[in-house]
């Protein structure tokens, strides 16, 4: 073996080519999958990312706002990059860098420094402020450093500065998202609200989602409806702006004055619960008008609900190109459900995607076999236990919380399932498995443009309907060994 200067290199370990082929097969076998289900101790490969990449996610969804990482550079560049590789645009964020010292005396003066320089500099109309795991190990207080920033000079004292504390060795990105959100609204409606005032407008949350096609589908039918609307974290723009020769460091994103102005809507849904816990319990206690919670509407039952209560929210009949739509994505199911009817699925991600992954493949007659998510709760096991009771092909659904995707490897290996859905992560699984990998979720890094597919309402049962179905025909088409193979089928 050598490496890439020619150079030899010698493992540490030595072994046969025998041995190394003897471990390939046991890693596929039962008696490997009881010892691998048996770890406690280690993670190979989880399933979801680090909290801090799901507050940057967050920020970035507001306008003129500058996410700013309050630890080591090192891990802002991963959470920018994780964001760069999925949507291929750039993801600008700032860190005030905490190297050694800061470990030992605290991150203070990084964090003054770096709001001074960041706002003279890139001139933000916000900073939303989160940690990474050094300061939250040292126990860094941000509320004090904040307060000392203002106190001192380094920033305005009415300048917004929303904070969270985000340590990565604790909950996930979805957790993450959920806390950011929640300081953002929080510092923008504070003393905002008026009362007997009323927008008009629904507040509309859709949760940790990295697909800019669904934000932009959720629009398309508010508008359908004639529905004004304010979409809180408004990614839309952000990470899917045209390429016009122009380099804007902040497009798009939720207006500051409207979301300010959210609190006095008339009413507020969210749409993905899971990932927005903490901030719709806040908003129930502090909203004006109704608070709505609905799954993230994929397949027909669900973008039903969602349709259904947008008409009853606002006294609106359903419109017709609505109802077209709907009866579109029925026929789309029907012309291709052969092709999926009775094949199995491992699925896994995070737990707002993955009921809509079960719901959909319930509806077309498909098999959710192996069900994982490696952040997950009681909670979340038993509506997920409900769902599939509710149909014949949900029987054998196994549900695996709190697993990772080596888990998962184990599963598909001993019990074949006949497709993958998940994120490009489970790419090497599907590989060795010899299946194929419907890349729907966060991150995927080796496709493009697929996050600008909606996944979500009508039209995103069609596009996932294509997409499995016509991958399933390909690979038919590329095994055939007969060339005179019924072309219609």
């Amino acid at each position: 073996m050598a490496n890439n200067l020619g150079l030899a290199v010698k493992p540490v370990t030595e072994h046969s080519d025998d041995e190394v082929a003897r471990v390939r097969e046991w890693i596929n076998t039962e008696e490997y999958k009881e010892k691998n289900f048996a770890r406690q101790a280690l993670v190979i490969n989880p399933a979801h990312a680090c909290q801090p990449l799901g507050a940057e996610l967050a920020a970035h969804a507001f306008e003129g706002t500058l996410p700013f990482v309050h630890g080591s550079q090192g891990c802002a560049s991963y959470y920018r990059s994780t964001l760069n590789r999925h949507f291929r645009e750039p993801a600008p964020a700032v860190s005030d860098a905490m190297t050694e010292d800061g470990a030992v005396f605290g991150g203070q003066n990084n964090l003054h420094e770096a709001l001074e320089n960041a706002y003279a500099l890139y001139k933000p109309k916000m900073m939303a402020i989160f940690t990474s795991c050094m300061p939250e190990i040292i126990g860094d207080d941000l509320t004090a450093f904040i307060k000392n920033a203002r106190q001192k000079g380094f920033i305005p004292k009415d300048f917004p500065l929303p904070y969270a504390n985000t340590p990565s060795f604790n909950g996930s990105h979805v957790h993450g998202y959920d806390a950011m959100l929640l300081s953002i609204l929080q510092t923008l409606t504070q003393g905002k609200q008026v009362e007997g005032r009323c927008t008009g407008k629904l507040n509309l949350i859709a949760g940790f989602d990295c697909n800019t096609g669904n934000y932009r589908e959720y629009k398309r039918i508010l508008q359908e409806f004639c529905i004004p609307y304010t979409l809180l974290a408004d990614i839309s723009d952000v990470f899917d702006s045209p390429l016009n020769g122009a380099y804007r460091l902040y497009p798009g994103g939720t207006k500051l004055d409207e979301a300010a102005d959210s609190v006095n809507g008339k009413a507020t849904m969210t749409l993905g619960p899971y990932a927005t816990t903490k901030t719709f319990g806040w908003i129930k206690d502090n909203y004006s008008g109704k608070h709505v919670s609905l799954p993230t509407p994929f397949g027909i039952a669900k973008t039903d609900a969602f349709i259904m209560k947008l008409a009853e929210l606002f006294g609106k009949p359903v419109p017709e190109s609505i109802r077209a739509e709907r009866g579109r994505a029925v026929d789309a199911m029907t012309d291709a459900h052969q092709y999926i009817h009775g094949r199995k699925f491992a699925l896994y991600g995070d737990p707002d995607y993955l009921l809509g992954y079960v719901s959909f493949l319930l509806e077309m007659g498909a098999k959710p076999y192996h069900i994982l998510c490696s952040k997950g709760s009681k909670k979340l096991e038993k509506e997920i236990r409900a769902l599939l009771d509710t149909s014949p092909y949900g029987r054998d659904g196994r549900i695996y919380i709190n697993k990772d995707l080596w888990h998962l490897r184990s599963l598909v290996m001993t019990d074949p399932v006949d497709g993958i859905i998940g994120d490009t992560h489970a790419k090497f699984i599907a590989r060795d498995a010899g299946i194929p990998l419907f890349r729907f979720g966060f991150p995927v890094f080796d496709r493009v443009n697929l996050h600008r597919s909606p996944l979500v309402g009508y039209q995103g049962v069609i596009n996932m309907v294509s997409a499995i179905c016509n991958k399933f025909i390909d690979i038919v088409d590329e095994t055939c060994d007969d060339r005179h193979f019924e072309m219609m089928r």
